[in-house]
């Protein structure tokens, strides 16, 4: 029987009847593993950059019934079935192993042909009790540990699916596929599944600590960008401002009231047809002026972009004959129905293909001409998963492959054509605000956000918890509706305390930005869909006052959240923290999910239930906590129960960190 190990340029390759396993170092401490039948394919969809130089001493070493791959403090074994653990190189410790399904069939991989050379692959691995998993994109169930969870991999209005997955036993794994599908974390086993592709493809990498994960995770996938200066500030919006004067009065508010504000954001329907990507020009008559006005006041517009094209707008009938919209593989490509222009009735839409190179083309010479040269700079990508309405990926069909291969790619490849655009001009200062991603996606500038989600005490708790994740991710730009999107009341004393709530956990977040569809709503017709007051002096006196005081705050703090973030450049952290990130010795600390430290020296408690007037913190060991609002200094590695107003929110600084808490 011929031996089933060979080396090939530091690639371990393993053979048995028609599959082929692959193993190459990519990155410190880190492999890329992949599988297929009869070959192993390159340049499929994915998030991995260039391939790297191999690391000085990766070696492969083969015996007579198993062959090594080391690459760092990681060290791949496979068995002469063809079986995969992966090993710290220093100790020894098992990070996981693969684990078949049955003694004979499925084994650990599993391809079931699906046609056209793709297949349904799962890929099983062992559990392990005590295992906390965490990152995976956002998702609205309100868990940080991940361990027990089914994750649907498909993109939806506040799901997000990025694929990263970080473990408290000592790795991260990036499954390397856009594909639809799932992954499991069941106490029986973890199995990713992926619904069509055409290979199965990951990415391992382990580290001393779940920052250094995050540091390799960063250089196989892109560091983010440098955060914008004006990025930091207070961003206004709702649903919607109907026209330039509307929009106009209540910047001059801002300014007349002397409040902070950063950015004020033009939402849909400004447009006169949908895919459009122009002003109508009866409520926004100077798009130019109007810029101009608002950079005088120190604000910066946003403008909604959707991806989604009404064969009424002008850009539908060349767009289809280019080739440039989302087919389909049966029926009209039709892949939404929303009201456009006056009417109220659906008009069937189609998606522009942001997986062509050609169609980003073509959307940001709309964007160039009609809002770039107006003077806007920043675009909120909304829509942009995309929110195909039924949501079946297996229908579509992109240039970069059928929907089920590669759906889940779209939200990156839209923001990667802005962000290559703008680089193109020479701008320095890139950020799209998206309601949608994937891996990879924070190198192209993208703050994600938490899609529309209801304004409620539970959903705030639940943010908490989402945002922690998005950062396990390895996106350090986000940030949440404060208020939540769907409802609230200006008027209801309970939703304003919800509201001033919000504001202080949104002040502790990378983006801080109010946005909500409020009540009451207004709905004459689908053009006049709009909402209630949105702006913080909206909520009575004693919720502004609240508001005001972590606005002021936020702008003492800037000088420090951009010093956190440069480091993030270059280390990939993020701004807001787990506290596992900072205190990974800490056992207590893998299993608080709703603290987390704002940078390398605040610690931040948010108050997440009704009526609470005081809340438990847990203090790190590792460090002594000086509470902001009484001076008390606490040891590390304690539990403490402190006050709560209504207008405030529990603050401790790390060790002699000197903030600017006070004014």
């Amino acid at each position: 029987m011929p031996r089933p190990f060979t080396e090939s340029a530091h690639q371990l390759i393993w053979r048995r009847g028609h599959e082929v396993l692959a193993i190459q170092p990519w990155g410190r401490d880190s492999v890329r593993v992949r599988a297929g039948v009869h070959h192993i394919l390159d340049g499929l969809p994915g998030a991995l950059d260039a391939e790297p130089p191999a690391p000085d001493g990766a070696r492969v070493e083969i015996g007579a019934d198993q062959a090594t791959l080391t690459c760092g403090m990681l060290t791949v074994t496979v068995t002469a079935e063809g079986l995969l653990t992966a090993t710290r190189s220093d100790t020894g410790a098992e990070l996981l192993r693969e684990e078949p399904a049955h003694f004979w069939w499925p084994g650990s991989r599993h391809f079931e042909a699906a046609g056209g050379g793709h297949h349904r692959i799962e890929q099983r691995f062992a559990a392990y009790d005590g295992e906390r998993i965490y990152g995976l994109g956002q998702h609205g169930h309100g868990r940080f540990d991940q361990k027990g969870m089914v994750l649907e991999l498909r993109q939806r209005n506040g799901e997000v699916t990025i694929p990263f997955a970080v473990s408290s036993r000592g790795y991260g794994l990036l499954w390397n596929s856009p594909a639809v599908g799932r992954v499991e974390f069941a106490a029986n086993g973890t199995r990713w599944v992926a619904d069509q592709a055409r290979q199965l493809d990951y990415w391992l990498t382990t580290g001393a600590t779940p920052a250094e994960i995050l540091s390799h995770y960063a250089d196989a996938t892109g560091h983010a960008p440098r955060l914008p200066s004006w990025a930091s500030g207070f961003w206004q919006s709702k649903l919607r401002y109907e026209s330039q004067e509307e929009l106009l009065g209540v910047a001059r508010e801002y300014a007349r009231r002397d409040l902070p504000l950063s950015v004020i954001v033009v939402d849909y329907l400004h447009w006169r047809h949908i895919g459009d990507w122009d002003f109508d020009h009866d409520a926004w008559p100077d798009p130019h002026a109007m810029v101009d006005e608002l950079r005088r006041l120190g604000v910066e517009p946003a403008v909604s972009v959707w991806p989604s094209v009404s064969p009424l707008s002008a850009n539908y009938g060349p767009m289809r004959e280019a080739g440039l919209l989302i087919a389909t593989e049966s029926g009209a490509a039709v892949h939404a129905e929303w009201p456009d222009g006056e009417s109220d009735s659906d008009i069937g839409v189609a998606f522009y293909d942001a997986t062509d190179e050609r169609a980003r083309d073509w959307l940001w010479d709309q964007l160039y001409e009609h809002y770039y040269k107006a003077g806007v700079r920043i675009w909120w990508l909304d829509a942009c998963e995309p929110e195909t309405r039924p949501g079946h990926a297996h229908n579509l069909s992109f240039a970069a492959g059928p929907g089920s291969e590669v759906a889940n790619l779209y939200p990156r490849e839209h923001a990667r054509g802005v962000y290559e655009h703008m680089q193109a001009l020479g701008e320095t200062e890139v950020l799209s605000l998206s309601r949608s991603a994937w891996a990879g996606s924070q190198r192209y500038g993208v703050a994600l956000w938490s899609g529309d989600i209801p304004a409620t005490f539970d959903a705030l708790a639940s943010s908490v918890r989402a945002g922690l994740n998005v950062a396990m991710s390895g996106m350090p730009w986000w940030t949440t509706d404060i208020g939540g999107f769907h409802g609230g009341d200006p008027d209801d004393p309970a939703y304003r305390e919800l509201i001033v709530r919000w504001f202080q956990f949104g002040a502790f977040c990378p983006l801080f930005r109010l946005h909500g569809h409020r009540d009451p709503r207004v709905n004459r017709s689908f053009v006049g869909v709009s909402g209630g007051p949105n702006e913080v002096w909206s909520f009575g006196d004693e919720a502004l006052q609240a508001i005001t005081d972590m606005m002021g705050l936020r702008e003492r703090l800037r000088p420090y959240l951009h010093d956190q973030l440069r480091d993030g450049e270059r280390t990939g952290l993020p701004l807001m923290r787990p506290l596992l990130l900072e205190f990974p010795g800490d056992a207590a600390a893998w299993a608080v999910d709703d603290q987390f430290m704002f940078g390398r020296d605040l610690l931040v408690a948010p108050v997440t239930a009704p009526g609470a007037r005081s809340r438990e913190v847990y203090l790190p060991a590792g460090a002594s906590w000086t509470h902001t609002d009484t001076g008390v200094v606490h040891l590390g590695g304690t539990r403490v129960t402190v006050d709560a107003p209504l207008n405030r929110i529990p603050l401790f600084a790390r060790d002699d960190a000197r903030l600017p808490i006070h004014p």
